[in-house]
């Protein structure tokens, strides 16, 4: 038998209750469950000790109060504890939480919803309206723009960006397809070019453009709107995430954008799309009289706003591609087909990569600067000579040169051969004199100096001469003097 009783049953059980039945009398009278009539007399009484009339009973006239509430609820007996909870910010769900777990609450989840909105529409609390200083802020938000329909009758969906100054309310406006990274920074910046300024702060809301994690204490930005911000000198500042009220001015600008500049309109293409709301901008929004400011947009900017604003830089801001990558085993990482050298302490590790048409730049997790690279063709290797650990730079990297003073070390007469080998048999010599070096890992060096000795002076340049002499450990004749 369902326990959800209608409201003549419920009023019946409290009756009949007063009269002196007991719950089974009544349950049984009624054709309802002991059990549903036991909870509805308790939750009778609770409401009596909380001071709310009952359900089925009437109350005098005027004695409701806003705090209380015509329809039994399981939480009327904790409606001192719900209001001061309220008091301190928590949600309905953290109510909930702690009505169970501190208070013995052993209702479900919605009685607390509903009785908490029940106590806030009786003690509705005043937003307060902020203004801020010229120059101080300016409020972003995206809507839905008008369709673009293109020669072939297709239909698309853009996003119209709307950036209000929140001093002046001066606004901008653009649409796009898409609500990208580059997309939603290109659009920012074209604002601030179109306001021949910088405000020091920008509210934005918590896209996932812009922010790659919501936090209202501490939230992480999009790496490129940090170097963004950075370039124009200002700060970026996301909204408390589930809270509108908090850019407000341009909540309401999106609206007007949409019910003023773009109902019932459709339009070819974009670039089309964005020059009307340029000319409505100039000539319809900057024209009208403000409600708040009670002055004329256009003109109120001018005069007051735009003095205060930061200047723009000389140059706009570089855009860039960016990405995570791997420096792989040999020291490098890929960046559309070509590779770029880190140094040897960063192999096997995950790094931020920036490029655009003119330059690499590796970054740490930090985003400090590591290296900064050229940009090379597909297939081609950028490696910085510093990049290379010492060990692991080949005697051909290294040129002849170097294999000459390796040679030197081991006596005048090796460097000797060493130098005639190399005029007489050029570029391959460059291998022979690496063979040389190496038979320094068998024999003393001055083993090799006699060898090399004995075949320079016989025009010898083979290294296999110089092993064959160091195997037979052919002695230099020795000039006897005159007895």
């Amino acid at each position: 038998m369902s326990n959800h009783l209608s409201v003549d049953k419920v009023q019946s059980i409290l009756q009949l209750h007063q009269q002196g039945w007991s719950q089974r009398r009544i349950a049984t009278a009624l054709g309802v469950d002991r059990k549903a009539v036991r909870r509805h007399l308790r939750i009778s009484e609770a409401e009596t000790q909380a001071g709310i009339t009952p359900k089925g009973t009437s109350a005098p006239t005027g004695s409701l109060e806003p705090n209380q509430s015509q329809s039994a609820s399981a939480c009327a007996p904790f409606q001192a504890v719900i209001e001061q909870m309220l008091r301190q910010g928590l949600s309905a769900q953290r109510i909930y939480q702690d009505l169970g777990s501190e208070h013995g609450y052993d209702g479900s989840y919605y009685s607390v919803r509903r009785f908490v909105q029940t106590l806030r529409q009786a003690d509705p609390q005043a937003f307060r309206r902020i203004e801020v200083e010229p120059g101080n802020e300016m409020q972003v938000d995206f809507g839905t723009g008008a369709p673009v329909i293109d020669s072939d009758g297709k239909r698309r969906k853009t996003h119209v960006l709307r950036v209000v100054l929140s001093h002046s309310r001066k606004g901008y406006s653009e649409v796009v397809f898409r609500q990208t990274t580059d997309a939603f920074l290109s659009a920012l910046e074209n604002a601030f070019w179109e306001f021949g300024g910088v405000p020091q702060t920008v509210v934005i809301d918590n896209l996932k453009a812009a922010v790659t994690k919501a936090d209202w204490y501490d939230p992480e930005l999009n790496p490129k709107l940090r170097a963004f911000a950075q370039h124009y000198g200002t700060t970026i500042l996301p909204t408390k995430p589930y809270t509108p009220r908090h850019k407000g001015k341009v909540e309401r600008g999106v609206d007007y954008v949409q019910e003023n500049a773009l109902k019932g309109k459709k339009f070819t293409s974009l670039a089309k799309q964005n020059e009307h709301l340029w000319h409505w901008e100039q000539s319809v929004a900057d024209k009208r009289i403000h409600g708040t400011t009670r002055q004329q947009v256009g003109r109120h900017f001018q005069e007051s706003e735009r003095p205060s604003l930061i200047p723009l830089p000389i140059d706009r801001f570089a855009n860039f591609n960016e990405s995570r990558r791997i420096v792989s085993r040999d020291g490098h990482v890929a960046i559309e087909h070509a590779y770029y050298s880190a140094p040897p302490e960063y192999i096997g590790r995950t790094l931020w990569v920036r490029w655009d048409a003119r330059t690499v730049r590796l970054l740490d997790d930090s985003l400090s600067t590591i290296v900064v690279h050229a940009r090379s063709q597909s297939g081609k290797f950028q490696t910085a000579g510093e990049h290379i650990a010492s060990t692991k730079i080949n005697s051909i990297e290294r040129g002849t040169a170097y294999l000459l003073r390796k040679a030197s070390l081991i006596g005048a007469s090796a460097t000797r051969w060493s130098e005639a080998m190399l005029a007489d048999r050029g570029i391959e010599g460059h291998r022979v004199l690496q063979g040389l070096l190496s038979l320094s890992r068998r024999y003393e060096c001055d083993q090799i100096e006699q060898a090399c000795d004995i075949a320079w002076r016989h025009g010898a340049y083979q290294l296999r001469s110089i092993r064959k002499l160091m195997d037979r450990k052919v002695a230099v004749q020795q000039i006897m003097p005159f007895l």
